[in-house]
């Protein structure tokens, strides 16, 4: 009996485009069981053998760019998925499609929420970027969906699947004893602020890039934030016309008594001899981590090309003696276990809580939305105050009663101008 998984891409950009697509290329036309041991999950090898992935539609904005990415999937194998445009594709897909598994969510951060509901809404499992969301009151709403429906929300979270992270995780954080502070960047070039994406104003270097680290801390340590602070510039992309920050850092305190600053930014010059810059350490009571993961000791440079670097962990082209190249790295491992979740649902009678440990869940997505949109608004206050020359004092605490935001500079206000109240259930 056919066991087929019909897959929906919705965002064929940057990473839906690139990654997704070669993703689901490889599913395509060899399946799932061949990923399934850089995740630890090869014992379901035998199981999901001759579960067969079809890529039945592609959706963006313009038609243009479906007509693009249907035929560059075209190309890989051989299979063209039906392509759709416009505000919402979603919502064509999943009348089109009612038996679609997965709707893949590839689009710009402040557009994930809708078509998540609209994908759970029609019972269809859903695969996401991150974040998730960008309101914490979005990711509730997403998450009681989903248990209702009884439906699996993946996140692409890649950066617990680096080798180098598990190694911490599994081992090291072990080795250094308790958490005391650490710090966390990850630099973006400037293309991607002033031409990759015309969407920056909606958004920000930390609520785009600074998801991978908050919930790369929250994988190692599942300890929650007790308070926040965080401030932003704006003094190159102003230069273009551009009304969005150069950069955000936010600072973190967690209930375990660690302190993590995430510092971010997209407007590194082009000229940096790797395609971002990243890293993060860890210093706890017995011994410190540091992990590097933009020069990770590979460097080349030829005439014309400069010193550049490059991650060879993330994804890679691994040649086939038929010519063709399979599609390997972390940046696909993050994808395979929300897939494998699914399979697992539909064809071997796993309930949701089954395979909730295998995944990274919309339930620990909500705890990186929650700093998103925090850290969102007190940056807008401490930028304010620190515009008019009177310091950066906002901070958002967290705790049973929900989430405050704590604004020394209204206290002629009294209490409730002081303590302002964003979300009103604990974390």
């Amino acid at each position: 009996m056919s066991q087929t998984i019909q897959i929906a891409l919705v965002g064929a950009g940057m990473f839906g485009g690139d990654v997704h697509a070669r993703a689901y290329a490889d599913l395509q036309r060899f399946g799932i069981a061949g990923q399934l041991a850089r995740v630890g999950l090869d014992m379901w090898n035998r199981d999901f053998a001759d579960i067969r992935f079809d890529l039945v539609a592609v959706a963006t904005r313009s038609e243009a760019s479906a007509r693009k990415a249907a035929a560059n999937f075209k190309e890989l194998t051989g299979h063209e998925p039906r392509g759709y445009h416009g505000d919402e594709p979603w919502n064509d897909i999943l009348r089109d499609f009612p038996d679609l598994d997965v709707l893949a969510v590839a689009t710009p951060d402040h557009l994930h929420t809708q078509p998540i509901l609209a994908a759970l809404e029609r019972g269809v499992h859903v695969t996401t970027e991150k974040p998730m969301c960008l309101s914490i009151h979005e990711a509730d709403e997403i998450i009681d969906l989903a248990k209702r429906k009884n439906r699996v929300v993946a996140v692409d979270m890649h950066k617990r699947y680096d080798p180098d992270h598990l190694r911490i995780k599994n081992d090291i954080q072990n080795r250094i004893g308790a958490p005391l502070y650490g710090t966390a960047y990850l630099e973006e070039p400037l293309e991607v602020s002033t031409s990759t994406f015309k969407w920056v104003e909606s958004s920000d270097p930390f609520s785009y890039v600074g998801p991978h680290w908050t919930d790369l801390i929250h994988s190692y340590y599942r300890s929650k934030p007790a308070s926040l602070t965080a401030i932003g510039q704006k003094k190159r992309l102003v230069r273009d016309g551009i009304n969005a920050y150069d950069a955000v850092q936010v600072r973190v305190d967690y209930e375990n008594g660690m302190s993590i600053n995430y510092h971010n930014n997209w407007i590194t010059p082009a000229d940096f001899e790797g395609p971002v810059n990243q890293g993060h350490e860890i210093v706890g009571a017995d011994g410190k981590v540091e992990s590097d993961q933009q020069y990770r000791g590979f460097r080349f440079w030829n005439n014309g090309g400069g010193s550049r670097t490059s991650n060879n962990h993330f994804t890679r082209d691994v040649a086939r003696p038929d010519g063709t190249r399979g599609y390997l790295g972390y940046g696909v491992d993050s994808l395979t276990v929300g897939l494998a979740a699914i399979c697992r649902m539909k064809y071997h009678g796993a309930s949701r809580d089954d395979v909730a440990e295998i995944y990274p869940t919309a339930e620990e997505a909500r705890i990186t939305t929650a700093i998103v949109d925090a850290a969102a608004q007190v940056r807008d206050l401490n930028f304010k105050y620190t515009q008019e020359g009177k310091g950066a004092p906002v901070t958002a605490r967290f705790g049973e009663d929900g989430i405050t935001i704590v604004d020394p500079m209204r206290a002629s206000e009294g209490e409730a101008g002081v303590f302002r109240k964003i979300y009103e259930r604990p974390l």
